[in-house]
């Protein structure tokens, strides 16, 4: 063997594939990504960094949560990417007229399957009760949910003070004429109050009927199931909704909102990134069975964001490399 010869050869492909990685890095240039305080918008900001690595990119993933997030991408143009911003928070209008002007891009508007908000019943008050499908059919039955000081009223858990879904449960609360028909509108305080009246129900075997939302670690854990609250009865009706019940004289029964839920990209990164990096965007959405399994196995091993894209990514190939060229996911998996 030509041991000068064989080694020049090595030290070319060596250079060769040098060249082509930097050379990608160089194209892809440096990615900013929000780390969202929550855990599936963390979840999913750690797998798109390893996605964009395994396209050659460099990733930074940069604190961040709904509103500060937002303004700064409206603002400075950065973050890159947002991975779940929920557009309710932000107001419609706000968003829509900033993808207008061409301050950011719709990278995926529908990231995740079966999220929203609503109000929901415990898996096993349900079994047990296979009619308690409809908002209508759960508010006939107050004594399947006695209030703790009066066990002769219902108890409704709605939402902590300050936030949004407080009105709009107190609302359609009014609405629906529950207080007339036996029941108590309760306050969890806080997000932690709420999160702990569900995990007691549950744990101790008791029903449970409130407001919640998806996907969260908790809706995952304890199953819950969700009650049926009609059609939306409209923009006009809703806007009445949204103040409170009262500043609202006649709210109308409605189903939630939409919830709108998009992955948001800068400008810079939607024109100036690589064309497969907006692919994958575009691709990328979470079946509600799998983001349910991931955050319930978060929760159950105390996991960061990074351990539960590692999770994923080492355990739902079928579902990832669906989402990018099979040489982009040979680079994700030999980095696992």
């Amino acid at each position: 063997m030509n041991i000068k010869l064989t080694t020049k050869v090595f030290g070319a492909i060596a250079a060769a594939f040098l060249l082509s990685t930097t050379s990608n890095a160089a194209t892809c240039g440096k990615i900013t990504i929000a780390d969202m305080n929550w855990a599936s918008a963390s979840f999913m900001a750690h797998v798109d960094k390893a996605i964009l690595e395994g396209m050659g990119c460099e990733v930074e993933l940069v604190a961040g949560s709904t509103m500060p997030t937002w303004t700064s991408m409206n603002e400075k143009g950065e973050p890159d990417v947002a991975p779940e911003l929920w557009v309710n928070t932000v107001g419609a209008d706000l968003l829509d007229s900033a993808v207008a002007a061409g301050r950011m891009y719709i990278g995926n508007a529908a990231p995740v399957e079966g999220l929203g908000e609503g109000w929901w019943i415990t898996p096993y008050t349900q079994d047990a009760n296979p009619e308690l499908t409809t908002v209508e059919a759960v508010i006939a039955r107050p004594d399947l949910f006695p209030d703790k000081e009066d066990p002769s009223k219902g108890f409704f858990m709605g939402c902590p003070a300050g936030w949004g879904c407080q009105l709009s449960s107190q609302s359609l609360f009014k609405a629906h004429g529950m207080a007339e028909k036996g029941w108590i509108l309760g306050d969890p305080g806080t997000s932690a109050g709420l999160n702990g009246s569900i995990a007691k129900a549950s744990e101790q075997g008791e029903n449970w009927f409130g407001y919640y939302w998806s996907p969260t670690t908790f809706l995952a854990k304890y199953d819950l199931r969700p009650v049926d609250l009609g059609p939306f009865a409209g923009t006009e009706n809703w806007d009445c909704v949204i103040l409170g019940a009262d500043n609202c004289a006649d709210p109308q029964p409605s189903g939630w909102t939409v919830s709108r839920v998009n992955t948001m990209l800068s400008e810079n990164f939607s024109y100036h990134g690589p064309t497969e990096a907006n692919a994958y965007f575009a691709a990328r959405v979470y079946p509600f069975s799998v983001l349910n399994s991931i955050l319930v196995w978060s929760d159950e091993n105390q996991a960061t964001g990074s351990d539960s894209a590692t999770h994923f990514l080492a355990n739902h190939g079928d579902t990832w490399k669906a989402w990018v060229d099979a040489d982009v996911a040979a680079e994700v998996e030999a980095a696992l």
